[in-house]
């Protein structure tokens, strides 16, 4: 039986790559911190692994005596209080776990890393807009954007350490928090909308990027990196037009707003989430990933290399994204 080892285990992405493994037949071990939560690991069959990614000494004792097929590495944080968190806990923890994992395991056999098109920021903003493509030069506008690439730049400095990067781009599904807020505030009979330029998005449901994970475990290049999304373009509207649909068109007041509104309201958000101790999610990364017109990306090389193929169009994934969460009292 193969054995997969899963970080972020208990998050969004992590606890549906931990179902899949389970569904596959694998011997599964969930990574978990002591205070995470295990909502979503509930199967009998998930081993947990208490994991300290902000101490490599500590990693290799933790893992000492485990020998795994398979890594993938789903653990990180979008949001944080302060800018150097993304470093120290994206960055330097893989960092630390790569460096573990190279002393431990005799036996890997491939190492999926779960990275984000945010890396690559704000480029080919000028209309008509291309596709962003593995060839251009990243200039990531965000701090959780640039901990990201340099975790990616470590991995490729790494010799012999089977590596394979996805970067999926706007990730949504059920257990999802931040797209989340847009369905609660239409509940709320508020769509609220930034900036008048034309902005073409993109998106990938969660159980698509979990297909591209096994796919990469299985197929993935090491030393390659992938853009995943589900092979469309949408518009900044059609989002919200979906969850309107799903939610029985409750009326709605649509209220687009000038891009420097929302500077005004993530400036005074990211620094009452310092002053409170709380993390929110109008902060100025939020202001620079939300400011981008361009999410275009080129999944081809997915397609033609791991075998991914989205199952999930837009339509699909917002109908059964709203329905869990009425099902589960979110909304």
């Amino acid at each position: 039986m193969e054995k997969i080892l899963i970080t972020g285990a208990s998050g969004f992405i992590g606890s549906f790559i931990v179902e899949e493994a389970l569904s596959q037949g694998m011997d599964v071990w969930a990574a978990v911190r002591r205070s995470s939560s295990r909502e979503w690991l509930q199967d009998d069959r998930i081993h947990f692994l208490e994991l300290n990614l902000s101490s490599e000494e500590q990693l290799r004792r933790q893992l000492d005596g485990h020998q795994f097929d398979y890594v993938v590495h789903a653990a990180g944080v979008t949001k944080c209080l302060h800018k150097a968190d993304f470093h120290t806990i994206n960055t330097e923890g893989t960092e630390h776990l790569a460096h573990a994992l190279i002393a431990t395991q005799t036996s890997l056999r491939k190492f999926v890393y779960l990275s984000s098109l945010s890396v690559f920021g704000a480029i080919r903003e000028q209309q008509p807009y291309e596709e962003i493509r593995e060839t251009d030069r990243p200039q990531p506008n965000t701090a959780y954007g640039q901990s990201k690439l340099e975790a990616e730049h470590f991995l490729s400095t790494l010799t012999n350490f089977p590596c394979v990067v996805l970067r999926p781009t706007g990730v949504y599904g059920p257990r999802e928090k931040d797209y989340f807020l847009m369905a609660q505030s239409i509940k709320r009979h508020v769509d609220f909308a930034v900036g008048f330029k034309r902005q073409d998005i993109t998106f990938v449901y969660v159980k698509d990027v979990v297909q591209a994970v096994f796919h990469a475990l299985q197929r993935g290049k090491p030393g390659r990196h992938y853009f995943l999304s589900d092979g469309a373009v949408y518009q900044s509207e059609t989002f919200s037009n979906l969850i309107l649909d799903e939610m029985g068109h409750p009326w709605c007041l649509r209220i687009k707003a000038p891009i420097w509104v929302l500077r005004v309201v993530t400036f005074f958000g990211e620094h009452i989430g310092r002053l409170t101790g709380s993390i929110t999610a109008l902060n100025n990364d939020k202001y620079n990933i939300l400011k981008q017109r361009n999410w275009r990306c080129d999944i081809q090389p997915a397609r033609r290399e791991l075998g991914y193929e989205p199952q999930y169009p837009l339509s699909r994934g917002v109908r059964e994204t709203i329905a869990w969460y009425r099902e589960h009292k979110w909304l």
